[in-house]
């Protein structure tokens, strides 16, 4: 069952206008929206990390010195649990919201440095500016379907590494991240490569990889890197690729059945993928065939 946060729903009851969600397999939620004249009031008992995508400059937030505007694109503003926050949206804003919860945070800090702060608190930002941020939510979660299963691992990697960043530079705990030294074992890569082959089919997360190699995410995400010098999303969605290719040019499936094959659940954006790395649609390399 989805997480419910109250940020959303608060925005859904207002001028706020939906434009993508998706719930990812830890509950993290992600959300793109837009706004237009529309005051606000926020209070709810999970984190919210917003970055402002396209305008924003007449966003005013509401300060014991009175209203205060500073946004922009590529700014963001980090809201705490329990914290309350006002806005006054005079004009056009477009933004995306990561929802997390305290629980969220603390899986996080277990899975990467093996241990549990006594507390936990995120500190409030307000139209601040953090080039790793920007650069996370625009790479990887606005340049890829949301709705994609076959991009449900990079979104996930995406979202740790947002929480990761605000728990050591945002957070009372701030922690270094740990030294990783050296790759997976000739034997333990062996087995993650083949258990990707055999399950490129389905969703896979980051945290289907790393139980097969009985590994932290952290730790098997950054070994992984060091062994096959990228990142496992991106191995994930080559191997996609690779087998998706073979079969449009081997074999005579339909293609929408070669999309669900390799692991994408969009015909469209299996299509577009294909295309991006081949020059080509499928169905037009099917056509060159022939």
């Amino acid at each position: 069952m989805a997480e419910t946060y109250g940020a959303f729903e608060n925005l859904r009851n207002h001028k706020a206008v939906l434009h993508d969600t998706v719930s990812l397999n830890s509950g993290i939620r992600l959300a793109a929206w837009s706004n237009k004249r529309d005051n606000i009031t926020q209070y709810c008992d999970h984190h919210t990390l917003s970055l402002y995508v396209a305008d924003g400059y007449e966003s005013y937030h509401k300060t014991a010195g009175g209203w205060k505007n500073g946004g922009g694109p590529d700014r963001f503003c980090l809201m705490p649990k329990e914290s309350e926050s006002s806005w006054d949206i005079r004009d056009d804003l477009s933004f995306v919201h990561l929802y997390c919860t305290d629980a969220h945070l603390r899986d996080i800090g277990e899975k990467i440095w093996d241990r549990s702060p006594h507390s936990l608190t995120l500190n409030e930002k307000t139209f601040g500016s953090d080039a790793q941020i920007t650069t996370v939510y625009r790479q990887f979660l606005l340049g890829n379907s949301w709705r994609e299963q076959a991009n449900q691992m990079m979104l996930s990697t995406a979202s740790t590494l947002l929480l990761t960043h605000v728990i050591r530079h945002y957070s009372n705990v701030q922690w270094h991240l740990p030294a990783v030294k050296g790759g997976l074992s000739p034997s333990v890569l062996r087995n993650v490569l083949a258990w990707i082959d055999e399950h490129l089919p389905q969703a896979l997360t980051l945290n289907d990889l790393a139980q097969v190699a009985s590994l932290s995410e952290y730790h098997f995400a950054r070994m992984f890197r060091q062994s096959m010098q990228m990142a496992p999303h991106q191995y994930v969605m080559q191997r996609r690729m690779e087998k998706a290719l073979q079969l449009v040019r081997y074999s005579g499936l339909p293609l929408t059945d070669v999309a669900l094959a390799c692991g994408f659940s969009s015909a469209s954006h299996f299509s577009n993928r294909f295309k991006s790395v081949n020059g080509v649609t499928p169905s037009q390399l099917r056509a060159a065939q022939t």
